[in-house]
């Protein structure tokens, strides 16, 4: 029986500064990603969310599968800044994670800079 294309999750194993967003995507360790992304402490995911998209949490189940090894999580909303939703903040911080939303520029910065200080830092950023 042939065997079709096998479709595997987008991953980098690491964690690694942006060096680049725009278009559409991001730029780090020398590979570019179109569409938005996690970065967490066991690698970078490619996330299934598009400006505008609700932020259910179910769109943050990753994040909360790794809650032990995260203390701020940066949310990158798009263009513009937009509240968490309630429910969503709550989540987060029941596992002890403080959330913060920001635009998705200001949130790659400060990603950069807490990732620089070794510090327990996740983002989820949405692609502009």
């Amino acid at each position: 029986m042939a065997k079709g294309i096998e479709m595997r999750e987008a991953h980098f194993p690491g964690r690694a500064p942006i060096d680049a967003y725009g278009n559409g995507g991001f730029r780090f360790a020398d590979m570019s990603h179109r569409g938005s992304v996690l970065m967490l402490p066991s690698g970078v995911y490619a996330w299934d969310v598009d400006e505008g998209d609700p932020l259910a949490i179910d769109k943050f189940r990753r994040v909360l599968e790794e809650a032990q090894a995260i203390e701020v999580l940066l949310v990158g909303t798009g263009r513009d800044i937009r509240p968490l939703p309630a429910d969503l903040k709550a989540t987060l911080k029941a596992a002890n994670i403080s959330s913060d939303p920001m635009n998705t520029g200001a949130a790659v910065r400060t990603y950069n800079v807490m990732l620089a200080e070794s510090r327990a830092v996740a983002a989820a950023l949405i692609a502009v």
